[in-house]
């Protein structure tokens, strides 16, 4: 404390509670004769590192925040790593893995054909479906007039249906209907999703029914769902009740998980940086 006397140090204190005041507080208490100062002052204001040095105690307590940061850092890109597309061929399932969703049933459609592409909503969820690429127009189908369905005009096309809106899943029952848009048995569709990372997934619904589910659940954005019956005679691949939804909101608990593991991360650093 010989270049700096007690009542300075506290006046400088009373002043202000920046950086400055902790850089002055160091430099003064953290040198060779400080020691004194420590064991005469009031315990609230003895220093608390007594026998590190000023840039010594700074590097650690840089290489803990460093070390901190770089763990949530990589816990996140470990989530972003690991981010992927579920299938679900059960609605029930399917519905408990995602949030609020919206669901397009067709019945506004007359059983006829209709210029493609066409701009439609799943509750308030927007979107696109289109057909291609034998041909762009699209088809309203039925059993009874009634419950109306979407399919192609021509039963080589992929249908589309391309998200407008953001949304983690996409779904439906997917069948086939022929020439006359009634439903009709099929072989297999296939099902195609895509999401915004340009992760894709397959899948073969084998001897569909007009009750057959498919969804699609992604962990980012996801951005695309097809759906094709390929070159099988008197077959048109058809859906009904397009599902659209937006990610499930995590339960509290999951939160805690993830704040009690940065915690600890936090806590494992700081007794390596002791030891160090």
């Amino acid at each position: 404390m010989d270049a700096i006397g007690h009542d300075t140090w506290l006046h400088a204190c009373e002043r202000t509670r920046q950086t400055n005041c902790i850089k002055l507080f160091l430099s003064c208490c953290c040198q060779d004769k400080r020691h004194e100062y420590s064991r005469a002052a009031p315990r609230h204001k003895r220093c608390a590192f007594p026998n590190i040095p000023v840039k010594e105690f700074t590097v650690r307590i840089s290489r803990f925040v460093s070390t901190a940061i770089a763990s949530a850092v990589l816990l996140c890109a470990v989530g972003a790593a690991q981010a992927e597309i579920t299938t679900y061929t059960s609605q029930s399932a399917y519905l408990a893995a995602v949030g609020n969703t919206g669901v397009d049933t067709f019945d506004d459609l007359d059983v006829d054909a209709y210029d493609g592409p066409l701009d439609r909503f799943a509750g308030d969820y927007a979107y696109t479906v289109s057909a291609g690429p034998e041909s762009s127009t699209l088809y309203g189908a039925s059993d009874d007039f009634s419950d109306v369905w979407l399919s192609s005009d021509n039963r080589l096309d992929l249908i589309s249906f391309d998200a407008s809106s953001p949304i983690a899943g996409a779904g439906g029952f997917f069948f086939g209907s022929d020439l006359f848009g009634s439903s009709t048995p099929a072989g297999y569709l296939v099902l195609t999703a895509t999401d915004s990372t340009g992760a894709t997934v397959s899948y073969t619904l084998e001897n569909p029914g007009f009750d057959s589910f498919v969804g699609f659940v992604s962990t980012d954005d996801l951005l695309t769902l097809t759906m094709t019956a390929e070159d099988q005679p008197g077959v048109w691949a058809t859906v009904n009740d397009l599902h659209l939804s937006v990610a499930a909101v995590p339960e509290p608990s999951t939160y805690g998980m993830l704040l009690g593991g940065l915690g600890l991360v936090g806590y494992m650093a700081r007794r390596k940086a002791k030891k160090a």
